[in-house]
């Protein structure tokens, strides 16, 4: 019998109420192999006896015929999300033992249809990286390796934790956040699902925030499947988000069987940048194909503004970054420092509380904020954003149903091989996903394929605003045609 942590989260919530097993018996499950698994450090904090008292209270229910829709379903929670009563750190030192006396509004919609929580999540500090090195609890470490090569391979970032759990079978889902890329960029490293929902889809009440136009919640899950239920309990409308979209979330499950029949597939010409390898334009030239063959059109489609996109992100995103992140001062929570005055408190807490790429995009986005640069740098940036969106309002109004692109410009890459000379090196990692965030569209990576170095490949699908349920409906198509890439070799067990 193949082990409870090999099953999908779908198969074992049918299976939890059939009772084939129990929640508390996953749980346990579940926490055996993140124990076997520490030597990725994909997790900050553990919260077994947590798990174990939730799993026993799913039990409870489902033996009343009262089972949630995630009812003994083991998740992590990425480290952003704040957890009332556990240690929240956004992968900071300055925040680290900040234990929040209140639930971010994701994750309280999770418990409330009885998922159970294993942990939180190791990220990039503050949400700030592709590779998830600047860590400060340590760099996390992909399932994956290089065949023939025992190298340390980046799960991406920043969600890298939570990708790397789902991969390794160390949860049946995660939390993750996307301000540029870091769920869809980590899920198409790790062979595993990721969506980033339409701005405001998902509540960003109490998750720890980077840039606040930009950020939204999704899920990182094994499949197409398991992806779009916890997308269902992770969305739906918050009056404390202000940003939060009064709808409710669709039955995403529901969408996979629609298939692409008589759907117009876009295909960007500008996503054909340089220096990108033969086998990730032939990766996408092969999910048109399965696209084609499951009867949707397939037309060529630009979006000009393109090209700018990214150094628009790394203005527009900084900029934010610097204004949000001027709340972590050592005087009400976190680290403190200690100094002569207030003045030298504030210095040396943030000086010894930040890491180097959260102080570099710090000082980036307070210069481009500044007198005399406001106008020429941030606004810019933003009329840019403007016209980006509207590449997409313009291929939309055309008919196109979805966009398919490339998820990354290459497989996942050994630690220090990237940003350790230029940060730009690291910053191109987010040139296909950082549109969606720009343009505040939903996006989605599915795993389609291998490296020649045998690491997973990911096409990415971006959809119309609250189209989430045509991306899902794409995916599965493109998840049901490809080659299953299957589960990374347990090399730490």
């Amino acid at each position: 019998m193949a082990s409870l942590t090999d099953l999908t989260l779908a198969q074992a919530r049918d299976a939890l109420l059939k009772r084939d097993f129990s929640a508390v018996e996953l749980a346990r499950a579940q926490i055996d192999e993140i124990e076997k698994a520490r030597v990725l450090n994909a997790f900050i904090t553990e919260t077994p006896e947590q798990a174990l008292a939730m799993a026993q209270a799913s039990d409870a229910r489902i033996a009343r015929g009262e089972a949630g829709p995630l009812e003994g379903i083991p998740l992590g929670i990425k480290d952003l999300y704040c957890t009332n009563g556990v240690e929240t750190t956004a992968a900071s030192h300055i925040l680290e033992g900040f234990t929040p006396a209140y639930e971010s509004t994701v994750s309280a919609n999770l418990w409330r249809d009885g998922a159970v929580m294993l942990g939180k999540l190791n990220l990039d500090e503050f949400a700030m990286g592709s590779s998830n090195e600047t860590s400060y609890f340590g760099p996390v470490v992909s399932p994956w390796r290089r065949r023939g090569s025992d190298a340390r391979i980046v799960p991406g970032g920043s969600s890298g934790g939570s990708a790397a759990a789902v991969a390794a079978g160390l949860c049946f889902g995660a939390t993750a956040t996307d301000t540029g890329g870091s769920i869809r960029q980590p899920a198409a490293f790790t062979g595993t699902v990721g969506i980033k929902p339409t701005y405001g889809r998902c509540s960003r009440w109490g998750i720890v925030a980077f840039a606040s136009s930009l950020d939204q919640a999704g899920p990182i899950a094994r499949t197409v499947q398991d992806a779009a239920i916890l997308l269902r309990s992770m969305a739906g409308h918050d009056p404390k988000d202000t940003t939060s979209v009064d709808a409710p979330a669709p039955d995403y499950e529901a969408a996979l069987s629609r298939g692409v029949k008589g759907m117009k597939i876009g295909v960007p010409r500008e996503y054909r940048v340089e220096g990108v390898p033969a086998e990730i334009d032939a990766l996408w030239s092969q999910g048109v194909e399965w696209l084609k063959e499951a009867g949707a059109s397939v037309v060529d489609i630009s979006l000009p503004h393109t090209r700018y996109a990214l150094p628009a992100y790394y203005i527009v995103a900084p900029a934010e970054a610097s204004s949000n992140l001027a709340r972590y001062d050592g005087v009400r929570y976190g680290l403190r420092a200690p100094a002569k005055d207030i003045v030298g408190m504030y210095e040396e807490t943030r000086a010894a509380g930040f890491g180097r790429e959260v102080r570099r995009r710090i000082m980036i986005g307070a210069y481009v904020l500044s007198a005399g640069y406001y106008d020429a740098y941030y606004v810019r940036a933003q009329k840019i954003r403007t016209l980006i969106r509207r590449d997409f309002e313009t291929a939309y109004a055309q008919g196109v149903d979805a966009i398919l692109t490339p998820t990354t410009p290459s497989a996942a890459f050994g630690f220090g091989e990237k940003g350790s000379g230029d940060p730009v090196e690291m910053y191109l990692n987010d040139v296909f996903t950082v549109t969606v965030n720009m343009a505040g569209l939903p996006g989605l990576s599915v795993p389609a394929g291998v490296s020649s170095e045998g690491l997973p490949l990911g096409l990415q699908l971006i959809g119309r605003p609250f189209d989430e349920e045509t991306l899902f409906a794409a995916a599965s198509v493109i998840e049901k045609a490809a080659p299953k890439i299957g589960a990374p070799a347990k090399w730490w067990a």
